[in-house]
């Protein structure tokens, strides 16, 4: 059970980026009164929704599929940075 939170405590209309992968979930929940969203990923659905439904139980309110269309393999997190490539040395 892996689960990415992308962005936490943030506006509705993060969910409708398109360069978000299609994994991505706009999850909106309660906190004294107030309706909060995270933007998640995971392998499988059920387990975002197990998470927040655990954590928030009768004040999760919905899970929505985000307007994400990037595949999730060729996605790549930006907080992640990519290792330079090694060099190769030459056999003589």
């Amino acid at each position: 059970m892996t689960i990415h939170v992308l962005h936490e405590n943030c506006e509705y209309d993060v969910g409708k980026d398109t360069t978000l992968p299609y994994t991505a979930y706009i999850i909106t929940y309660k906190i004294d009164g107030k309706e909060h969203h995270d933007v998640a990923i995971s392998s499988k659905t059920v387990d975002i929704f197990d998470h927040y439904y655990d954590k928030y139980k009768k004040d999760f309110v919905t899970m929505k599929q985000t307007e994400g269309r990037v595949n999730p393999n060729l996605w790549a997190h930006q907080s992640a940075p990519q290792p330079p490539p090694k060099k190769k040395r030459r056999k003589n």
